[in-house]
């Protein structure tokens, strides 16, 4: 017990012997006057307060437009919306309708009887000059006047430019035509062929390619009574 009270003491004795030489260091360097100097100057100033900008918004401002000084003594034109009215330019016909009431069309049994007389005509004709068999369709004869040649043949032996193409039937009269290379077809002329021989719907033709730039054509009728 004696021990205990002994050693509490001598306990007490050191912390009081610290606490003693630290205020004597404090003293030594002058800080408890200058913490008594620090809270006689002036107050802290509270921190201030961040103010959130606001999106600055544009001013309009109505700014009076240049005038020409020809035209400043004049009242300022007033513009307004102006609706037009659709302007619609009417077709143009070019010539009578054509009257398509008339056609006359072929059976499938003249077709192929007119077809097959064309086939025997060829096999009597010069193998040195190519042929081919065109039937003829109401596009050719009385619709838009065009005759569309096979395109393998065309390619083959005929030239690959636009030129003028003869036709001569067979009592010797000359047709010229315009052979479109790109279209591997006649247009220009052919209707004239077409109408002078008043081929009609099922009709066969033998084109044989006499010379470069010419056709010996052979005609074959189609019976329209059948």
């Amino acid at each position: 017990m004696v021990a205990a009270k002994r050693k509490v003491s001598s306990y007490e004795e050191i912390r009081l012997r610290r606490l003693e030489e630290n205020k004597n260091r404090l003293e030594a360097l002058n800080l408890p006057n200058l913490a008594q100097a620090l809270r006689n100057s002036s107050p802290l100033k509270p921190s201030p307060i961040k103010r959130v900008k606001k999106p600055r918004t544009p001013e309009k401002e109505v700014v009076a437009v240049r005038r020409s000084g020809r035209v400043a003594n004049k009242p300022t034109p007033v513009y307004k919306e102006v609706v037009f009215d659709r302007v619609v330019i009417p077709r143009r016909c070019i010539g009578k309708p054509r009257d398509l009431s008339n056609r006359v069309y072929a059976s499938e049994e003249a077709r192929a009887e007119a077809i097959e007389r064309a086939e025997k005509a060829v096999s009597g004709l010069e193998p040195e000059y190519p042929n081919f068999i065109k039937t003829m369709l109401q596009s050719h004869v009385s619709g838009g006047f065009w005759l569309g040649l096979p395109v393998h043949f065309c390619k083959t032996n005929l030239l690959r430019r636009d030129e003028v193409m003869t036709l001569i039937d067979e009592e010797g009269e000359e047709y010229e035509t315009i052979y479109l290379a790109r279209k591997t077809g006649l247009s220009g002329g052919w209707k004239g062929f077409s109408v002078a021989h008043k081929l009609g719907d099922g009709d066969a033709l033998i084109f044989q390619l006499i010379r470069p730039s010419a056709f010996k054509v052979f005609i074959f009728r189609a019976d329209t009574s059948k």
